[in-house]
């Protein structure tokens, strides 16, 4: 094996990467947090912040992850994270200036577009860092870039919405994050050293990973069933949370019109960057530490997950009040991380070496098409179907965002084939891996 980078590099490395994906996620996270005020402002339908907060942005980041990601597995893996982030960030600020839906769409595609280009080498550094014994577990470090970016996004919103809540400075929000963005593509682009791909496969210290033809390597991705039934889950999963999280600000103040919104923001935030994120790397680790006795835990530990926090996810758009509401969706944030590590673990160490950051992008083609696409537009969509003189709009939001949840099913049913499946995919990732670095 080539010589291991220091742990404290490797961890430096992490945290960055780990902060760049926290970015990623309070570019995101804070369209469905400022919804109420750009919905007020420039004069929204429910379905039009849904296709902002989901389709729209969705549909350009999935496909452009695919030929970004042919990118990262050819070209400096670092330099290309800089250059997306830099992007989506400039697209962030230039949000602020939106002035219609048409404005703000655009904006909103630019954003999806650099995005694009964030997981797919970031996955891909991570992999020639980590061994596969270790992988889940940083991949889920990576990972707590969503629940602390979603925090920081709360949080963001909180300190810089102004003395009016009735009256938030939305534009001047994205136009301070668009700027930081760019500053840390900067720091990026210096701190990070390109890794040796394919390193922490290589059994011998001079022998190099044979390539394989990208063709070859993409048709044998195609045949590996426990890949596939784990994107499936974890879209499926994500479906019900980001529709909630583009719409929950706009539940709770319809739940209570008199609610005191920085005091709730602050809560959604500690609530993800406390639980949510402590799902996320307890998960990880869990699987881990599972793993080692069967890799079936990959399968099961998810689908357990899932099936726990369904029955809860549904209570809480039934309560009566926005502190029973805060209470239920505690243990739902947290199980909601447990997926994620373990499902981007598999992403990787199933793939054939030299196309992981195709890998992670065709995974993240069919997650964020089902559920950064579905989800939110969905629920806007039936939020305004649900919506008439009978129905309040405070109770189409409830029947809205309880329809989206049945989708939980799928991602249980998804997990459970991974289960199944996964014993006799990783025997044979391992031996195709083997057979590419001794060839």
């Amino acid at each position: 094996m080539s010589d291991t980078p220091k742990k404290s590099y490797r961890t430096i490395v992490l945290l960055l990467l780990t902060l760049v994906y926290g970015f990623n996620f309070i570019d995101r996270q804070i369209v469905g947090i400022l919804a109420p005020w750009i919905q007020a402002d420039l004069d929204l339908t429910n379905t039009q912040m849904g296709l902002l907060i989901g389709l729209a942005f969705a549909v350009f980041y999935t496909v452009m992850g695919v030929p970004i990601a042919f990118l990262a597995d050819r070209v400096n893996r670092k330099g290309l994270l800089a250059v997306a982030l830099a992007t989506w960030s400039g697209f962030t600020a230039l949000t602020g200036f939106a002035q219609n839906f048409v404005h703000i769409g655009l904006a909103r595609i630019g954003v999806g577009v650099g995005e694009a280009g964030g997981s797919p080498p970031s996955h891909s550094i991570i992999s020639d860092l980590y061994g596969k014994e270790e992988r889940a577990g940083a991949l889920g470090v990576y990972s707590l870039g969503i629940p602390l970016g979603i925090m920081s996004a709360y949080f963001i919103t909180v300190a810089l919405m102004g003395a009016d809540p009735e009256t938030v400075n939305w534009r001047r929000i994205f136009l301070i994050l668009g700027m930081s963005g760019v500053v840390l593509a900067g720091i990026v682009l210096i701190a990070i050293r390109e890794p040796e791909r394919g390193a922490m496969e290589v059994s011998t210290p001079k022998q190099e990973v044979k390539k394989i033809p990208f063709g070859e390597a993409l048709a044998t991705l195609l045949t590996i069933k426990s890949w596939w039934w784990m994107a499936f889950g974890i879209a499926f999963a994500s479906f019900a949370a980001y529709a909630l999280s583009g719409f929950q600000t706009k539940f709770l103040g319809l739940l209570d019109s008199d609610i005191d919104i920085r005091r709730t923001l602050l809560w959604l935030g500690l609530i993800n960057g406390i639980f949510y994120a402590s799902g996320t790397y307890l998960g990880a680790k869990f699987v881990d530490r599972k793993a080692r006795q069967s890799v079936r835990a990959y399968g099961w530990i998810p689908a357990l997950s899932i099936a726990i926090a369904l029955p809860l996810g549904l209570a809480a758009m039934w309560v009566p009040t926005v502190n029973g509401h805060l209470l239920m969706i505690i243990p739902v944030q947290f199980l909601l991380g447990v997926y994620l590590g373990p499902s981007f673990a598999i992403a990787q160490t199933l793939a054939p070496v030299h196309i992981r950051a195709m890998s992670t992008a065709l995974f993240f083609f069919i997650l964020n098409m089902i559920a950064l696409g579905g989800g939110p537009t969905a629920a806007g969509i039936l939020i305004d179907v649900f919506s008439s003189d009978t129905v309040s709009e405070l109770q189409a939001t409830r029947m809205a965002l309880s329809t989206v949840f049945a989708s939980f099913l799928l991602a249980i049913f998804s997990f459970m084939m991974v289960y199944k499946n996964l014993p006799k995919d990783w025997a044979a990732a391992e031996a195709r891996n083997e057979a590419a670095s001794t060839s």
